[in-house]
This record gives C-alpha cells, structure tokens and sequence, in this order.
C-alpha cells in the first residue's frame, strides 16, 4: 500500500528462497498527487485529463458487480421434505407405538416444522443417506457438533443420540414412562420392568434441547458433521457423488497462512544473512506484518463443497490442484471454503479413529456396538479405580483405569477423573464438556469445585447448560439462548455495553455471581450432544477393555498406538518398566522427543496389559499379520510393521506373497516379497527367519 510496506515483500521473498528478493519493484498505490507528477510529462491539463477524468469516467460506466455469485443455493433432492418425515415418524412409531407419547409428537411435529419450513432437509436427507450407506457397510458413524440435539436427526438415524428427557419405553409393547427422574441421563435410570408385559424397560434419553441446533425460532443455520470411520471416509467422499451426480461435488480448498513464529524466523533470517544489526522491538513489528499473509493453499481434511444441479461451480470459485500440484488428481475450491460456505453446501465428513476401532472389535467378538450395555457398573468404575480391571494403582501408576479411552486416556482428563469421581453416564458427559471447552475447567470449573461453591451437576460444562439454567431461573427464552451463543463463542468480555446489559438480566433474575463471573472467563464450550456422541463411543470401548481385554488391546495396539515398538514391548513387562523409566529421565531433564512421549502412552497401555496377566507371542514370519494385532492362545500376536524399521509396504509385501506358498530362502523372500537387505536384517534380528537358508542353492561339496 505505502512505499515503506515494500519491506514485507522483501522478507517473505527471501524467506521462501529467492534470490533476488532484494530487487523490488515499487508497486505501491500512488497518491492522486504523485500520479500526475508520473504523468507531468503530458502538459498539467492532459495529465488531469489522464489521471483524474477518465479513471473517473471508466469507473463510472461500470456497474457494481461482484466477483462470485452473492446467491444461496444449496442443492434440491426432490421429495426430500415428504422423505425426512415419513423416515422420522416411521422409526418414532417403531420405538414408542402409536399413537406416540404426547412429548415425543409435539417435539417432533415442532422440529419437522422448523426443518422443513426453513428449508434444511436436504441437509437431513443427505446426512441420513450417507450415515445409512456408512451402516449398511458396517461402520457406526459418530455425530460431532449439536447436530445430536435434534430428535428429528436421532429419528432418522443421522445421530445416536436421543435428546430427549430420561425415560423408559418397553422394546417388546411399545410402553413409555416419562417422568422427572431427578437424573441428567437416561443411562443413569434404575432398572426396571414393564408393567405391561414384564420385559426389561429399555433406558433412553439424554435430555439435551434442540434450540442448541437451529435456535428458538429454528432459523440458526445447520451444520452437520459426521465421524466416519477413517477407513471408510474415502468411500463417504465417492458416495457424494452418487447422491448428486458426477462434477456437482468438490473438496473444499484452504488457504494456509504465514504464522507468527514462522514470520519472525523469516525476519530473523533476512537481517541475519544480510548481517545488518536490528533490535527485538522492530522484528516483531516487522513479523506482524508479514503474519496471516496466504503461503499456500491445501484442502479441508473432511471438507465437501456440492454444486446444485444446473449450476456451474465457476459461478462461485476457481478451482484448482491443492498447493497447485498438476499431478495430483483432487480437485479444490480455489477460494477458501469460508469465502463461499454462505452460498454453496459444504458437508464436512471427517475421518475419526472410534468408528475403526469399534468396527475392529465388532470383527474380533462378534458383539454389535449397539448391544453393548451403556449402564454397565464395572466399565462405570474404570473412572474412578481400577478395582474391575482386577490391577492395583501402584502397578499401574495410575488411580484409574482409562489408560487408552477415548475423551479419558490423557493425563489432563485423568487428573479431571480425580477431581470429580465421576459415578454416572451424565457425568462422563459433564467432564467430556470440560475437557473440550477453553477456560472451562482450569481456573474456572474446577477451582469452584475445589473450593465447595458448586458441585460438578451445577457447574457449566457445556453450552446447553446455560440456556437451561437462566431458563429455569426465569429468563426469556430468547434472551437465555443469545447470552449462551454469546459465551459459548467467547465473546462475554468483548462487547462490555452488550454484557452489562445481559448481566443485569441475570442479576434480576437471581443468578448468582459466581455464575455470571464463570461465564466471563470461558472462551469456548462443547455442546453437550457433541459431547454425548463421544462418550458413548468411549464408554463401548471401555466395556471391552473390562469384559474382553485381548480384544480391547489388540484394536487399540492396530489403531490408536502411535508409536508401538516390538523391541521395548513385547519381551515382557520388566523391559517395559525399564524403557518407561528411561523416558521419565529423558522427560525430566526435558530431552525427551515428542517420538519418546508418544512411545511412553503405548508403554502405559502395554504394562497395564501385562499386570493383567497378558502377554505377547513373538512376532512370526507365516503368522503375523502385516498391520493388525492377532488373539491367539489367549496371547496377542503382533504384526510385523511393529517390528521397528519395517514398513507397512514391506509388511503388506509379505503377506501378499506368502499366499503363494513357504519363503524357500532368505533370497527368495527378498524376491517374492520385494523387500531389501535392511528388511531382512530386520526379520532376522527378530527371529523370523529362524532356520531359513540364505539361497536356494544346495552345495554339492556341504
């Protein structure tokens, strides 16, 4: 823009490798003033007849246009609006009867209303065809965001989550019981058998309300994620293109920024370079300035932007390779997807490892995730001991069990689990909130839980517990919902008239101050649906870990292990004891590499297993498989890409080739499984090779 912003070029130039980064031109914009002087040359008149009047002229026979189409336009499946209703009410009627319960009929006639009259159940119908395709395929499909709040979603299978109240209803006659319960999930119910005809009452509902997904006038616009397995998003992304048609989907484009750090690296090493002296103040002036400048462009890891039939995408963006890479074979919005998501539909199918891992389980025990008991008391007390997993604390390090647990496994979550001693379904869910929020838990929830000013039930833990809170203390419902959206984003400090306006609404209706001053410090929260999603894919896996360990530990060793090491884990639990000792040393004296770190999580894992009276079998030529962990003989047989340094493609190598019948050498292997010398070493270190000759070739002389 000014003469002086040129120095910003010469930086981010010099810091991408350019030579002639020094050579600028001077392509700032000119004054009105310095233009004329440019074109004095002309005479004074016919330079103001150059600069002023006809630039003037030529704007102005030019209409306002605008670069991209301002229009929405999401794309039309026809009859989706008769399709999302009978699909609703079919599988409302399967699970409550008819006529169905007052409560279940008018939050569905009411949702279905919103849905359809603000024109959103295209977005259902695509979501529930690609969680229908995802489960006819064999892959449950976690729900992310509050798309989970709606009942209309749970009806058509797009989530697992009931939002409604805890309740119970009989799988056999259709009976419900819906009644104040005095508990925050269905999960936590007491048994209890049909009075009608006498089967176990099925437990339901998670009590979450649907204005956290579309608002209290259902205008709040969608948006719904999905977590498909991550071995199955590809053919998530493909099937797109069958609901829609060929050339209507593409991959939403990102633009990747320079960030700070790496801007002062650049600044740091232009002047160093060209070893001219320059102090602290003015570098970081001159980071700032190169900070948030475009550096490259890629692609949104589950990110699909749809073009309604009929319309072309160019309308909206360029497209292009990602990183403009001609041999790449996906196709990108060249705009960032943030640029357009206003115009176009953009889907965001994203890959997540609890699908895999209970598709791997499912395999291994024949156990479908939905039969697994989600009130089930042993799994329940891996959150709070180790008692189930029949370890002490000491021979574990740790008080619990939930090394490995998704939402739990982290040291972070583990500390919460201490704080809270969590004993029911709702409050797994509570600290799923606290965890995924930002100045939720640390010097906000759990310093007021510390101190006895709250209990976790009444702290805020997501951001539906706002609106439920000031509802029930009295606020309009309106109102009670914009404080929660304004606090959920952060925003409570950043408008102080706004603020002070909605504080004095709360204070009117008695909400206390430590309420109003927690709601101050957060600067985000998880909606509790997201977070119900999460915990009921966490709490399956747990019951494995408690009730079919070999099975639990073989899928999270295959899938979630990121950095399995046969050589430290599978000799017994002493070596492991020894390399986790030699990592905490490592960690104290803050030399460990983040590779060691992630090494220590599996070596949790792995003495965990072992004090459970588990073990290994050593890794085998004929018997390993290239990528999964195996059970055999109530032992777990590991891969052969655990062996350190052996790839997968090597891996995978072996066990295409050993279809063909026994390796007859060493060299043979080499062959057939298209492995090198380094490979082999690798095999025979490990004693795979055990017995095997180097050639073919027999010696006549022996």
């Amino acid at each position: 823009m000014d003469p002086q912003d040129e120095i910003y070029r010469r930086i981010l130039e010099a810091g991408q490798g350019y030579e002639d980064a020094d050579n600028q031109a001077p392509l700032y914009l000119r004054t009105t003033e310095e233009m004329l002087e440019e074109f004095q040359y002309l005479g004074e008149e016919k330079a103001y007849e150059v600069v002023v009047t006809n630039t003037n002229k030529i704007a102005d026979m030019c209409e306002q246009i605008s670069p991209i189409s301002p229009e929405k336009c999401p794309p039309h499946i026809p009859g989706c609006e008769e399709d999302i209703k009978n699909i609703a009410y079919k599988k409302a009627h399967e699970l409550y009867g008819e006529p169905l319960p007052e409560i279940v009929q008018t939050r569905l006639d009411k949702e279905l209303n919103s849905i359809i009259s603000n024109g959103y159940s295209v977005m259902y119908i695509i979501a529930q065809k690609l969680v229908w395709k995802s489960n006819e395929d064999g892959y449950i499909v976690g729900s992310r965001g509050s798309v989970g709040s709606s009942l209309a979603a749970f009806m058509t299978g797009i989530t697992e989550v009931n939002s409604l109240q805890p309740h119970y209803r009989c799988g056999n006659c259709k009976y419900s019981e819906f009644e104040d319960y005095g508990v925050g999930n269905g999960y936590d119910l007491p048994d209890k058998n049909c009075p009608r005809c006498g089967q176990k009452l099925i437990k339901d509902g998670m009590d979450i309300p649907f204005e956290t997904f579309l608002g209290f006038n259902g205008d709040k616009e969608p948006d719904i994620d999905l977590n498909f397995s991550g071995e199955y998003q590809a053919k998530a992304h493909k099937y797109t293109e069958v609901i829609f048609g060929k050339g209507t989907t593409f991959k939403a484009g990102t633009v990747g920024t320079v960030a700070e750090k790496t801007a002062f690296g650049y600044v740091r090493g232009y002047f160093e370079e060209r070893g001219i002296p320059v102090n602290k103040a003015e570098m970081q002036r001159l980071a700032t300035g190169c900070t948030g400048i475009k550096r490259t462009t890629g692609q949104h890891p589950g990110g699909i932007i749809v073009v309604p039939k009929g319309r072309e995408i160019y309308e909206f963006t360029p497209v292009q390779h990602p990183a403009d890479d001609p041999n790449s074979d996906i196709i990108t919005t060249h705009f960032d997807y943030h640029s357009i998501d206003g115009n176009l539909l953009k889907l965001d199918i994203l890959g997540h490892d609890d699908p895999t891992v209970i598709r791997m389980l499912q395999d291994l025990t024949g156990i479908a995730p939905q039969d697994i008991p989600l009130d089930d008391k042993e799994t329940m007390s891996i959150f709070n001991s180790t008692e189930a997993l029949g370890v002490t604390p000491d021979q574990i390090n740790s008080k619990v069990g939930t090394f490995g647990i998704p939402e739990y496994g982290t040291k972070f979550a583990r500390g919460m689990l201490l704080d809270t001693h969590p004993t029911t379904f709702d409050e797994l869910i509570r600290i799923s909130g606290l965890s995924h929020g930002t100045d939720v838990w640390l010097g906000n929830a759990q310093t007021l839980i510390e101190q006895g000013v709250v209990t976790l039930q009444e702290a805020i833990c997501c951001r539906d517990d706002i609106m439920i809170y000031l509802i029930k203390k009295g606020l309009p419902p309106d109102k009670a919902f914009k404080i929660m959206e304004t606090v959920r984003k952060g925003k409570a400090l950043k408008d102080p008239e706004k603020w002070e306006g909605f504080k004095a609404i709360m204070k009117e209706h008695d909400v206390p101050d430590w309420y109003i001053k927690s709601c101050e410090k957060i600067k985000y929260m998880f909606p509790k649906a997201h977070a119900a999603a999460y915990v009921t894919n966490a709490f399956r896996i747990a019951w494995f870990k408690v009730h079919i360990p070999l099975a639990y530990y073989a899928a999270y060793y295959s899938i979630r292990a990121k950095a399995f090491d046969a050589q430290w884990m599978i000799f017994g639990k002493e070596k492991v004891k020894n390399k986790m000792k030699e990592i905490e040393i490592k960690n104290q004296k803050k030399e460990a590499t983040k590779a060691e770190l992630d090494m220590y999580d599996d070596l949790e894992i792995v003495l965990e297993m072992y004090e459970r009276g588990f073990s290994f079998l050593p890794v085998d030529l004929y018997a390993s498989d290239s990528t999964k962990f195996k059970i055999e003989e109530d032992k777990l047989r590991p891969p052969l890409n655990s062996i350190p340094g052996f790839g997968t493609v090597a891996a995978q190598g072996i066990v295409e080739a050993r279809k063909d019948g026994k390796f007859m050498s060493i060299d043979d292997l080499k062959i057939r499984a298209k492995i090198g010398n380094s490979g082999a070493e690798l095999l025979k270190e490990f004693g795979c090779l055990k017995g095997m000759s180097q050639s073919n070739q027999m010696s006549l002389f022996g």
